[in-house]
This record gives structure tokens, C-alpha cells and sequence, in this order.
């Protein structure tokens, strides 16, 4: 009970306790329910596992909302209990992938610095109840998150009901780790005034009305290991080629030593590129991202990075290890924040931020798709890549030649669905090579991104269709009976290998 008492120093929170059967027994069919979570942290733990379990004898469904995807398996379950009507704005669950692209659940799929700001403008319908994940709960009954802030703040502030999971297993080293702001309404809404990544402009807790507290819940229980894989020898080779780009713009000027704020989407590619850093020749790197994962503290333990922002923490089960034990020494170089302020546009801009994000495929001209397989299969979602594509300084995609062993080329005439325009790619990375878009015109690109970029099994096919596009004329070329040609021949025969076999038929003996 001491243990208890001294994370949650409330005075009324022993008439709010209850089990999370009880508190499930709060969520409503046909509510919106705001849930705390952001890429497999942070998120309330016990509460949604009642939820399941109920909705198997009493079926309900509801509109759910986080900040990023779920760990512990909670969407899986959630799911397989038809919980779920519709859910919004990001998810890596395999099984809701299969629910959404069978038009079972509705995925809204968002920039993640958007969902509260519709929220907040009653562009959304409004939360009914929000469960948060909380390692403290502070004498006037704020809420202290755990490993992410994500939506939970705002989720906490605008629901009519607040239902706390306060985990007696998340570190108490987290409490002052969080910077809490939130933006005033519009049209009025002064500046937020973050002018670096280490800026402190809010309070280390969600600042709520108690009135509010419906239910405290002590659970226990550990974040779900990230899945990131180690470097393969493609994405040593993309490392290599960033840090050789990086390099050549500190030596003409373009940047400094220090290059600029950093961001790195999630996953084992992006990930990987950020560890590489550590090898290069920086230093006093910072960033300002939304998950801090493996690659942050291998370039904190390596001297290399001085500050990083982000709002969440997502580790794999050997780097956990190493840093929960010793959090303590990592305190004054870490900031949580809301994701609307992590991915904040304006703040991305102010910032110059370098943004490295990975792509699914892309095309001759620089587009890119990060959402969908063959055009209609949701993958995972937007993510935040869009708030740091458009805004960023340097804004940066990466991703491997070839899929499936080389049976679909990543690099193709025409993306299948388009999540970020050509205006928004400055750098593309693959294995092979690096492109650097800036400046040049879309004949310029294709020519760029077909002799740098693509595997040498897809080039010639590549450079044939720009030729032929170039005949026709046009300020971006295309063919257009043929632009989607190669999704066509990857969904009738499972990979683009027939692309050079049809080719070859084509030509005379």
C-alpha cells in the first residue's frame, strides 16, 4: 500500500479504485473511446483485455481512438471480439489489418498531429470516456503518463470520463520526464513556443479536472519489445550512403557538424540508418521525433547525440535491459511530449528539421507510398512521415530496391497510392544509392532515380518506359496505359518478373 500511496497522491483515489472488469463495465456500445498508446508504449494494459473479454458474452463495438498502435497484442484481441467499429489513426496489428481491408473495421487513417486538433474543433465525434496509462497520479489528481504521452492528454482533457490504469511496474523515474502543453483554440492560438528540442513549455503531468476520475485501476505489467530487426547489409549499405550525403553537405556548408534536429520514423530500416550515425563523424547530434527507439540511446551511450524529444519510448527487449535499469542517466537528455507537438507542422519548419522516413515503394518522379500494398491493402498507415515530409529541411525516404527476394521492385513508373507528393521528397536512399531530388525538374528525377536508386533486375525496364513517356511528350512524362502496368502484372502473377519475359517477346528476332 506504501508503493501505491506514493505514486498516487490524490486524496480521493481510494474511492475510484476498482477492477478493470469494473471499469470495462464504463464503455458503452457505440461510445468513442480514447485510449493512452503510441507504437507499442504506454498504453492502458488491463481495462482493454476486459473489454474483450466482455464483448465475447455481450457484444458492443466502439469507435477507438489512440495515438499510435497498441502493444500487448490489445488490437489483436479487441478485434477477434469485435470490439472494434471503427478505429483511427494508426495501427500495425496483423490481425485488424485483415478486419480493415475486408471493410470489417473502418480505419481512419490520419496524420497523427491532426486527431486532436479535429477533436478539439468538434470535427470528431467527442470522447465519451478516455483510459489512460499512468505511473503517478499527483495531489490534484494529474495524470502522470508512463512511456508515451501520444494522444492521452488531450484524450484525458476532452472526455466526459477518465478511467486511470496506474502501473505499479512502470518505472517512477518517468515522473519529470513529460512536457505537457496544450495548444490554445484558433483562430487566436499564439505560437507554441518550442525553439529547440530540449524546450520545456508545459507541465510533467496531464492537468485534468479529478471531478473527472472515474476509476483507478493498479495493474502491473511491462511495454511490449519493439520488433526492430539488427542492420542487414542493404540497410548498412543506405546508412552508408546518408552518412557519405550528410558529410558532403557539412563540408560545402549546407549544414554543420551538428547537421540539424533529427527524425526517424519507426522500424528496423529507419532505425538502422540512425544507429549508422554513430560511425559517422557528428557530433552534438539532437532530435526531435515521435519514438525514441534503440538508435537514440546507442547514439546517446556513444557521446554522439546531446538531447532527444520525442513522445514515446519503444525498445527492443535487449536495449530495455540495458536502459530501465538506468534511467536516472538518461533524465536530462529526454522529453516526452504530446504528438500533436512532437509532429507539430510549424514546429517541424522552425525547427529545419531532417526527416528520414521509409517508404513502401516509389516512383521514377519521387513519389511515394507508405500505406498501402498494390494500391488498395492498408498496411500500417500514415503515420507522422507526412507532418515531417512537407515541413522539414531535408525531407528523406528510404527504402530497399526490392521486395520478396526480388520479385517486386520498389522503385516502379508509378506509385500504386500516393501518400507523398514529389513536392515533398528531397533525398530518396536504396541500396544502390542515393538520389538527391532538390532542384531538379521531373525528367531530371526519373533519370536520377532509375540510375541510383533501382535494382539492376528493374532498371532497363525503367528506363525503357521513360524513354518511351519522353517520346510522347509532357512536362512529367508518362504513359499512362502502361503507368500501373507493373501492379497489374504483380497482382495477376505475384511478382514482376514476367515484366522482362513480356518485354522480351515483344522484341523482333
Amino acid at each position: 500500500m506504501a508503493c501505491v500511496e506514493a505514486r498516487c497522491r490524490w486524496s480521493g483515489w481510494k474511492e475510484k479504485l476498482c477492477t478493470a472488469e469494473e471499469a470495462a463495465s464504463l464503455i458503452q456500445d457505440g461510445m468513442t473511446v480514447g485510449m493512452s498508446g503510441f507504437t507499442r508504449a504506454g498504453e492502458a494494459k488491463e481495462v482493454p483485455k476486459a473489454l474483450a473479454k466482455r464483448a465475447v458474452r455481450d457484444p458492443l463495438s466502439i469507435t477507438l481512438m489512440t495515438g499510435a498502435s497498441l502493444g500487448n497484442d490489445l488490437d489483436r484481441l479487441l478485434t477477434d471480439a469485435k470490439v472494434l467499429s471503427r478505429r483511427m489513426p494508426f495501427q500495425v496489428d496483423a490481425t485488424l489489418r485483415r478486419a480493415i481491408n475486408a471493410g470489417e473495421v473502418m480505419f481512419i487513417d490520419q496524420h497523427l498531429s491532426e486527431t486532436v486538433e479535429l477533436l478539439r474543433n468538434r470535427q470528431l465525434a467527442e470522447i465519451d470516456v478516455a483510459v489512460v496509462e499512468a505511473c503517478a497520479i499527483t495531489e490534484e489528481g494529474g495524470i502522470v503518463p508512463t512511456t508515451s504521452v501520444g494522444n492521452s492528454a488531450s484524450y484525458a482533457i476532452l472526455a466526459d470520463k477518465v478511467i486511470i490504469e496506474l502501473n505499479l511496474d512502470s518505472p517512477t523515474e518517468l515522473e519529470g520526464l513529460h512536457d505537457i502543453y496544450i495548444p490554445q483554440m484558433r483562430p487566436t492560438r499564439p505560437p507554441i513556443p518550442v525553439v529547440a528540442p530540449d524546450s520545456r513549455i508545459g507541465t510533467p503531468w496531464i492537468p485534468i479536472d479529478p471531478a473527472k476520475i472515474v476509476a483507478i485501476v493498479l495493474t502491473r505489467g511491462r511495454e511490449s519489445p519493439s520488433t526492430v530487426l539488427p542492420p542487414d547489409a542493404d540497410t548498412q549499405r543506405i546508412a552508408d550512403h546518408l552518412i557519405r550525403f550528410f558529410s558532403d553537405e557539412v563540408s560545402t556548408g549546407r549544414l554543420a557538424p551538428s547537421l540539424l534536429p533529427l527524425q526517424a520514423g519507426i522500424g528496423t530500416m529507419a532505425n538502422a540508418v540512425m544507429s549508422g550515425l554513430a560511425e559517422g563523424p557528428f557530433e552534438h547530434l539532437t532530435m526531435y521525433s515521435e519514438v525514441l527507439q534503440d538508435s537514440t540511446f546507442d547514439l546517446l551511450d556513444a557521446g554522439k547525440l546531446d538531447f532527444a524529444s520525442g513522445c514515446s519510448i519503444t525498445l527492443s527487449e535487449a536495449c530495455g535491459k540495458r536502459v530501465w535499469p538506468r534511467l536516472d542517466a538518461y533524465r536530462d537528455r529526454l522529453v516526452l511530449r504530446p504528438q500533436e507537438l512532437s509532429n507539430h507542422p510549424g514546429i517541424v519548419r522552425r525547427l529545419g528539421i531532417i526527416a528520414i522516413n521509409t517508404a513502401l515503394e516509389v516512383d521514377i518522379y519521387g513519389n511515394v507510398n507508405s500505406t498501402h500494398v498494390g494500391g488498395t491493402k492498408m498496411m500500417n498507415g500514415i503515420g507522422g512521415s507526412g507532418d515531417f515530409a512537407r515541413n522539414a529541411q531535408l525531407s528523406i525516404f528510404v527504402t530497399k530496391s526490392v521486395a520478396k527476394g526480388g520479385d517486386l521492385s520498389s522503385v516502379v513508373p508509378f506509385v500504386s497510392h500516393v501518400d507523398h507528393t514529389e513536392h515533398d521528397v528531397d533525398i530518396l536512399v536504396t541500396e544502390h544509392g542515393l538520389a538527391d531530388l532538390r532542384g531538379l525538374a521531373p525528367r531530371e528525377r526519373a533519370v536520377r532515380v532509375i540510375e541510383a536508386c533501382a535494382d539492376p533486375l528493374y532498371r532497363r525496364e525503367l528506363r525503357r518506359y521513360f524513354d518511351e513517356a519522353c517520346r510522347r511528350g509532357g512536362h512529367t512524362p508518362h504513359c499512362l496505359e502502361q503507368a500501373l502496368s507493373w501492379h497489374v502484372v504483380a497482382e495477376r502473377d505475384g511478382h514482376m518478373r514476367r515484366l522482362q519475359e513480356e518485354r522480351q517477346a515483344e522484341m523482333p528476332a
